[in-house]
Order: C-alpha cells, then sequence, then structure tokens
C-alpha cells in the first residue's frame, strides 16, 4: 500500500511540473473585459465628461483610463490656452463660524456629530 501511494506522489509531482513548464499548451491570452471610457476625438463637452464611465478595479478606478482622460484633458488645454470664461467666481459667506485646531482642553467633550 506505500508503494502505491508514493506512486501516486510521484505522477501528481510530474504532472505539475509539466504543467509547470508550459507542456501541453499555454495559458491563454488575458483579455481585458472592463469598461473602458469610449470618448469621441476633439473637444470634449461637459456632457461628455460627466457620462464618463471608468472601470473599477480592486482599489478604486483603473488609474490608467482616468490618468489617460486626465493627460487628454490637459492637453486640450495647452491647446485652447488661457480663456476668459475659464474662471469663475465662489459666493462664500461673510462671516465663517470659527475653527479650532489642535488638543482640546482636558474635561472639554468633542461636539456631537
Amino acid at each position: 500500500m506505500e508503494w502505491v501511494l508514493a506512486a501516486l506522489a510521484v505522477v501528481v509531482i510530474a504532472l505539475a511540473a509539466v504543467a509547470a513548464t508550459g507542456w501541453g499548451g499555454g495559458m491563454p491570452d488575458l483579455v481585458d473585459d472592463r469598461v473602458a471610457p469610449d470618448l469621441p476625438p476633439g473637444e470634449l463637452t461637459a456632457d461628455e465628461l460627466r457620462d464618463v464611465q471608468f472601470a473599477v478595479v480592486p482599489r478604486g478606478y483603473s488609474m490608467a483610463q482616468v490618468d489617460a482622460l486626465l493627460e487628454r484633458l490637459a492637453e486640450e488645454r495647452d491647446l485652447r490656452g488661457p480663456a476668459a470664461d475659464d474662471t469663475f467666481e465662489v459666493d462664500l459667506p461673510r462671516s465663517l463660524p470659527p475653527v479650532a485646531y489642535g488638543p482640546r482642553p482636558t474635561g472639554e467633550q468633542p461636539p456631537p456629530r
């Protein structure tokens, strides 16, 4: 019985070695079936940018897709040059509530959330 188990172990190890070396065919090429932004060439409109969807990968959005879109927008911006309509004003309240940073005095409870 021990010889049968030993022979079976040798066969399993041999099959693993054959599979690891690629004999018997290799793995098929990787298929990337993630959603990619489908954007038309030329300048992008605000609606096209609002409709952009990136592939979701284990750590968020696909960095390559986001980087490619940001690079394209930067190039378009460089080609267009500065424009008067790119500036805008923000209406802020006249007085903002004071914000205290740093450690709280002992005994003081944090504000409720």
